[in-house]
Parts: structure tokens; C-alpha cells; sequence
């Protein structure tokens, strides 16, 4: 049997997975089902966009309930000992990081795959940046592979929000 990977989230994201399949199961489930009653009413399903529109939804759906379930069913929350400081980068850490190049200064959570969202500034444990910087400590220096050349950082900050 295949090792069942853990899902790693923090308290806010495993209640964001469970409010998205509650959403699913409760709500969309029923809005796809009532759009299949009426396309087939409309007759003729070889030729029937809306029928098919419908089934692949239906499809698209069901399969990001059992992707949600998997999660849920896999989650390990990720709770911080305290706030403030820490000594090494894990999830859950704030972690302001200095490109060696240019002095240029970033900022972002590290969070598990699920809760990735680079646009509020939270990325993965296992995007580039995120694995280059688990476990290290302030002052070191980490490399990130990237497309365009390995880039330096510095980890000039960690903490606990």
C-alpha cells in the first residue's frame, strides 16, 4: 500500500478546506444535479451543450470533493509553539529573506501545499524558496534553483504571527 502523505495546513487552512467541501457537498452538488434534470428535459443528449456542460462540471466537482476529503482525511495542523521569534524556519513562520544580489528585501509565510497563495505572500514548504529555507536560522544564507540561475538568499528575520 502506498505511504499516505500528510497534508500540512494550519488551523485557519484546514477550516478554509472544510468550509470549501462543505460548500461543494451542500450547495453545488444540488445546482448541478437541478442543471442535469432540466437538460435532459430539454431532450436529444447527443447534441446537448448544456447536458454536457453539466456532466463535465458534475465531473470537476466530484473530483475536488474526494481531493478535499484526501486532504482533511491527511491534515496535520501545524501549531506553533509561540509567537515571536523563532530560531529555525518551519510552517507557520514568517520568514524576511535578503537577496544577495541587490540588498532587495522579501517577506513571506511558510505554509503547507494546500494554503499556498504567493499573492498575499504565503508559498509552500515544498516551492523552491520555501524547501531552500526549512530549518535553516538567522544569518544563514540558502540557494534557490530557479529557471533563470541559482539566486542567494540571506535569512535575515523568522517569526511567529
Amino acid at each position: 500500500m502506498p505511504e499516505v502523505k500528510e497534508t500540512y495546513v494550519t488551523e485557519e487552512g484546514k477550516k478554509k478546506l472544510e468550509e470549501e467541501l462543505e460548500q461543494l457537498i451542500s450547495v453545488k452538488r444540488g445546482e448541478i444535479a437541478q442543471r442535469l434534470k432540466e437538460a435532459i428535459a430539454m431532450g436529444d443528449l447527443s447534441e446537448n451543450s448544456e447536458y454536457d456542460d453539466a456532466k463535465n462540471e458534475q465531473s470537476r466537482v466530484e473530483g475536488r470533493i474526494k481531493e478535499l476529503e484526501q486532504q482533511i482525511r491527511t491534515a496535520k495542523v501545524i501549531k506553533t509553539k509561540k509567537r515571536g521569534k523563532k530560531t529555525r524556519v518551519e510552517i507557520g513562520c514568517t520568514v524576511t529573506l535578503v537577496d544577495m544580489a541587490d540588498d532587495s528585501e522579501q517577506e513571506f509565510m511558510i505554509v503547507g501545499s494546500t494554503e499556498t497563495d504567493p499573492f498575499s505572500g504565503k508559498i509552500s514548504d515544498e516551492s523552491p524558496v520555501g524547501s531552500a529555507v526549512m530549518g535553516a536560522r538567522q544569518g544563514d544564507e540558502v540557494e534557490v534553483e530557479t529557471p533563470s540561475g541559482v539566486v542567494k538568499y540571506m535569512v535575515k528575520n523568522i517569526k511567529v504571527v
